[in-house]
């Protein structure tokens, strides 16, 4: 099943229906695939939308880092580009993931909006992550796509300038729809990133959730040690696509993330 958030409200897609949703804070549901299931029985017909929103409401949206040997790879880059020190493996060795605040709702960008690169930094990337929907009780009760835009060269500089290269405007998107499921995820699920410049495609690579070293419910058990989330979170689980250090987004460009089951969140960089 998948969850889309529209204008109008919320909208449900199973087996090739459009069902209107009522209400508001149905993602803070302990049951929301039970929810759902039986809601579907009774919920009215919905026209598809002309536009999507960032299916989230007042969740905060956190994420992981290092949880892919890509990723350890490139942020190690980013130290030694610098002439910093590198203690990336040791956080990829360690049995405590990294985990850091990454957005409210109101800088969330739409499916289909801009995202945003920051004026001070020059070495800008997308970074294309499953993100998860945790209810608040520590519940994973869905999945989305998640765009992490990250400034490679801030960080790089001095790790204690994460939250500058990563917590801007717009510098995170979500979308286009929650799959709302049973279980995990397959392991085969390939999660693909493309990037166009002028409607030429600059940039492509996969990768799927087995190359993951750490497990989605291991994220949200740390992350919910000693906090509270009263209306639920989302959380990106880390990246294994990562552009070499020869690349950088340029306004205009294009930003493709599917993910098997979910489909594809487009933006679009201004």
């Amino acid at each position: 099943m998948l969850m889309y958030r529209t204008p109008a409200g919320w909208q449900l897609e199973r087996e090739s229906r459009r069902l209107a949703i009522p209400g508001a804070g149905i993602t803070t549901r302990e049951d929301l695939h039970s929810y759902l299931v039986n809601l579907a029985q009774s919920a009215p017909e919905a026209a598809a939308p002309t536009g999507l929103l960032a299916p989230i409401e007042q969740q905060e949206v956190w994420a992981a880092g290092v949880t892919y040997y890509r990723s350890r790879t490139a942020r190690m880059a980013e130290s030694e580009a610098t002439g910093g020190m590198s203690f990336y493996d040791r956080v990829y060795q360690a049995e405590r993931p990294e985990l850091f605040f990454k957005s409210t709702p109101h800088r969330v960008a739409n499916p289909d909006e801009p995202v945003r690169i920051r004026r001070d930094s020059h070495w800008n990337v997308p970074e294309p992550e499953l993100t998860l929907l945790v209810s608040p009780g520590g519940k994973i009760t869905g999945y989305t796509i998640g765009n992490d835009m990250s400034s490679r060269d801030i960080e790089g500089e001095n790790p204690l300038y994460l939250p500058q290269a990563k917590v801007y405007d717009r510098s995170c998107a979500l979308g286009p729809a929650i799959l709302v499921a049973e279980g995990s995820l397959p392991a085969t699920t390939a999660i693909t990133l493309e990037i166009a410049r002028g409607a030429a495609p600059i940039f492509h690579d996969s990768t799927t959730l087995e190359k993951m070293k750490r497990r989605p419910e291991e994220l949200v058990e740390y992350l919910y040690r000693e906090n509270s989330f009263p209306n639920g979170c989302f959380l990106l689980t880390g990246t294994g696509i990562v552009p070499g250090d020869g690349f950088t987004l340029q306004p205009g460009d294009e930003i493709s993330i599917s993910i098997d089951g979910i489909g594809t969140l487009r933006n679009i960089v201004g």
